[in-house]
């Protein structure tokens, strides 16, 4: 694994002054440009940044400095680091609720409570970025704002989605026991397009339209057109016009 060196400007501050190293070394191991190192030892470029000893802070060694100085094509490595720091984990927190929002959270608390009472309140908290007291608040009528809450779709109130709300609607569904509405008779398997249509036409009874399913059908299905019969049409009623005229 590769370390990166630790301020590359001021390790090559210190590398010009105190050390024989070429421009080109230096600016290998800095991870610089030469003539940006140029214009280091020159005074023009980090002219008020204090040189660091990468020795010190264990990043070069004094053989590797000299090794370097023996033969100008060698190029410098970086040491490893005698300490080894975990990298830290990311810890999962409660969902960021952006400031405009957040006064909409007993709202959506409401609507969870009233619409979904199978939904824990570590689910809730999850859903909405709330926390236990502010729930038992809402669900208590203890709230401060108590008089003033309406129950409303967290979804739309953009505090998370409508993905995540089904989500845990089926995970608390399936810790009770108890299977959706929906998937009750239906289950999860997709439909297709006429069958979803269909479904739907069912039941908004969008189907029983005046004609009968007749009408329903499509273009397709009726006597496909002959296009000789119809250019013959199109010479007869040509016919027609001009004997008119005469």
């Amino acid at each position: 694994m590769s370390t990166t060196l630790l301020m590359p400007k001021a390790t090559a501050v210190w590398l010009v002054d105190n050390t024989s190293l070429s421009f080109d070394q230096i600016a290998a191991f800095c991870t610089l440009h030469p003539l940006e190192v140029q214009g280091v030892a020159d005074g023009d470029v980090a002219g008020g940044i204090m040189g660091v000893n990468p020795i010190q802070n264990g990043q070069l060694t004094r053989e590797e400095i000299e090794k370097a100085e023996a033969d100008p094509s060698y190029r410098m490595k970086v040491s490893d680091p005698k300490v080894r720091v975990a990298a830290a984990t990311k810890r999962k927190g409660p969902r960021y609720t952006p400031i405009s929002r957040r006064n909409e959270r007993p709202n959506a608390i409401r609507w969870l409570l009233r619409n979904h009472p199978e939904l824990k309140d570590a689910q809730i908290m999850r859903l909405v970025g709330t926390t236990k007291s502010t729930i038992d608040s809402v669900r208590e009528n203890t709230h401060w704002n108590s008089a003033n809450i309406q129950p409303m779709d967290p979804v739309t109130l953009g505090l998370c989605s409508q993905i995540d709300l089904d989500l845990e609607v089926k995970r608390a569904a399936a810790k009770s026991g108890q299977p959706m509405a929906d998937e009750a008779d239906t289950g999860t398997m997709l439909l297709t397009a006429e069958e979803a249509l269909a479904t739907a036409g069912g039941r908004t009874g969008a189907t029983d339209l005046p004609g009968g399913p007749d009408e329903t059908r499509r273009p397709e299905q009726d006597e496909e057109l002959d296009a000789d019969s119809v250019f013959a049409k199109l010479k007869s009623l040509k016919s027609d016009s001009a004997d008119q005229d005469d």
